[in-house]
């Protein structure tokens, strides 16, 4: 059964820092794509940040340069060093990996409960 559990938020004021982590069971995790999205109240899920089995890192423009994603594979856990906040970071943040589950057919995603992160003004 694949699970996402997401820890690390919480409140902070503008300029502050969070580290974000997600523990990840039930696949294969070295061989996972996995990703941070957020999402704000009457706001589209959006992405933050993704790391591929690879290393390969792919950072959301409004990111610049604040976060940092990095992957412990043998940790089985996936962080999001977040700095230098601001009010606009406030959403709920989520981890994902989108899973091959079937050859030739669509990846499945599957979705932490998330946790949220609060920048006060």
């Amino acid at each position: 059964q694949v699970r996402l559990v997401e820890s690390g938020g919480g409140l902070v004021h503008t300029g502050g820092s969070l580290r974000l982590s997600c523990a990840g069971s039930g696949f294969l995790f070295s061989r996972a794509t996995l990703a941070w999205y957020r999402q704000s109240p009457g706001k589209e899920r959006e992405l933050v940040a993704r790391v591929t089995s690879s290393g390969a890192i792919d950072y959301a423009d409004f990111v610049a340069g604040r976060f940092t994603i990095a992957r412990d594979n043998v940790g089985r856990a996936v962080h999001l060093q977040m700095n230098r906040l601001n009010p606009e970071d406030t959403a709920v943040y989520y981890c994902n990996t989108p899973l091959q589950r079937t050859i030739g057919g669509p990846p499945t995603n599957y979705w932490g409960q998330g946790t949220q992160v609060t920048v006060s003004s």
